[in-house]
């Protein structure tokens, strides 16, 4: 069994507030260069950290509107993506059957017609 070392919490557990190691604030005696130059740090990091979630967000928007071109099914993985192509499959087989069947129905409707309204041909 490991030995605990002092000072150490256990997963899931906060440290102390001894233990915490909170960053030192720095003094309030800056130049004003000092602040202009950190303002400028600051900005460019909001900056990037825009770009940064606009350019993941834009990607994100892609993957969902563009399953079939980019091979992922919105961002699922390529199992949604052969699910969306058995999909096509499907569709397009129910279409073949729907078609074969109304043929059938017009074909026995005009057989209908023929024998019992037309008598054209007579079933003795």
């Amino acid at each position: 069994m490991a030995k605990r070392t002092r000072g150490t919490t256990r997963p899931g557990q906060r440290p102390s507030k001894a233990q915490s190691s909170a960053p030192a604030r720095p003094s309030a005696n800056l130049s004003r260069d000092e602040e202009a130059r950190a303002a400028e740090i600051e900005s460019q990091i909001v900056a990037r950290e825009r770009t940064v979630e606009s350019d993941r967000d834009r990607a994100r928007a892609r993957a969902k509107a563009e399953p079939v071109r980019s091979g992922r099914a919105g961002g699922q993985g390529l199992l949604a993506a052969r699910a969306a192509a058995e999909y096509n499959y499907v569709v397009r087989d129910v279409r073949r059957i729907l078609y074969v069947g109304g043929a059938v129905a017009a074909i026995l409707a005009v057989i209908f017609d023929l024998v019992d309204v037309v008598r054209v041909i007579t079933i003795s």
